[in-house]
This record gives C-alpha cells, structure tokens and sequence, in this order.
C-alpha cells in the first residue's frame, strides 16, 4: 500500500517513480474509528529512482492517509519536501512546505506556511500558500507572492501559473529592477524634460508655494 502511494505521491509531481530503500516506523495499532486514518508513517525519506538512476528524494516528518474523512486526504502536518536530481547529483529543482494536504478526489494540493519552490528554468518562488489542481493543470495563490528570475523580481497578491511555472502571471504587482538601471532612466526622463522645455523656449516649471 505504502508504495503505491509513493508512486501516487510522485506521478502527481509529474516526477516518475521506481522505489528503492525505505526506512518507515509504523505507528501503533489503535481500535477502529470514523474518523482513523488508513495508514500514517512516521520518518519519510525514501530515495527514487528512474532506470537505476536515483533522481528524486521525497522527505516527511509524519504522512498520514484517512479516507474516513470528507473529503478524504492525505495529511503532512509536520512538512513535505521533495527534490529532484541531476545526473552529477546537483539539485535540480525543489518544493517545500511546513504543511501538505493532497485531496486525492478532488485531485487538489494543499500547501501552507513557508512554501519554497525552485524550478529548473532556476525561478524561485515563496508564499505562505499555494494550490496545485491537478485536474485543471493550474497553479494559484491568492496570498502574498515573491519570484524571483534571473532578470526580475516581483512581488503580488495573486499568483497563477500553469503547472510547470514556464508561463505566469502576478497581479497586484511590485518590480524590482537593477539599481542602475533606474538612475539611468531617471537621468533620461530629466533629460527629456530640459529638452522640450529649451524647444519651446521656456525654462522647466519649479514648483512654488502659493499662500491664500
């Protein structure tokens, strides 16, 4: 059961999954309720890899699985990571979370507090929540958003993203640019402004103050 999750866990992170080693500690067995998960493992750091190449890492303090619950989810309240390997084993990209639901219905990824990822275009990207719908190929957040490029950075409200953040948009946003190439606009719009006021035969307008 556990490995088919795996497999479920890293198809849904369009990662492919052969699974090797795993380490778990099993929690203790509890009399049946409503509302008591499937399976919870305690300790996840299991290696995967693709054609005997070790590709991805997937790490979680304590994963749970209910079903009892509606709607049904998987549960990672103590973190998620999962990092994804080039053939030298550098990082090639990476997500990370202090909390993960997957709603395994809905095809719906919950993540919440301090979510970092990192692409392989080499964007980065930082919130305090995110939505991935598997079933409409979209990534969004509505909380407050940084990314990062190699040649912008930019700060919104709303954030949304087809699901391998190649194409994006952020609204509510702030730029940030080189320093030096502000002064040089600036130089250029002051410029600008001597120019026209010399073509028309009058000196640029000082602001003054005016009593009533």
């Amino acid at each position: 059961m556990r490995k088919l999750l795996l497999y479920t866990l890293i198809a849904s992170f369009a990662l492919m999954v052969a699974c090797t080693e795993e380490h778990e500690h099993t929690a203790p067995a509890i009399m049946p309720q409503d509302s008591v998960a499937m399976m919870v493992t305690y300790g996840v750091n299991t290696l995967i890899s693709d054609s005997g190449v070790i590709k991805y890492r997937i790490v979680s303090e304590q994963w749970e699985v209910n079903q009892n619950v509606n709607p049904s989810r998987w549960i990672f309240e103590k973190g998620l990571f999962l990092e994804q390997f080039d053939l030298a084993m550098h990082v090639q990209s990476y997500i990370q979370c202090d909390t993960a639901y997957y709603y395994d219905v809905e095809k719906l990824w919950k993540l919440r507090g301090r979510v970092r990822i990192l692409t392989k275009n080499g964007l980065r990207f930082s919130s305090e929540e995110l939505f991935w719908d598997e079933k409409k190929h979209l990534i969004y957040s509505n909380k407050y958003s940084h990314l990062i490029t190699q040649d912008k950075e930019l700060h919104g409200n709303r954030f949304v993203s087809d699901e391998k953040m190649t194409k994006y948009s952020v609204k509510y946003t702030r730029g940030y640019f080189d320093k030096g190439d502000l002064g040089n606009a600036k130089n250029n719009n002051n410029k600008q402004q001597s120019d026209s006021a010399r073509m028309s035969g009058r000196q640029p307008a000082v602001p003054r103050r005016t009593n009533h």
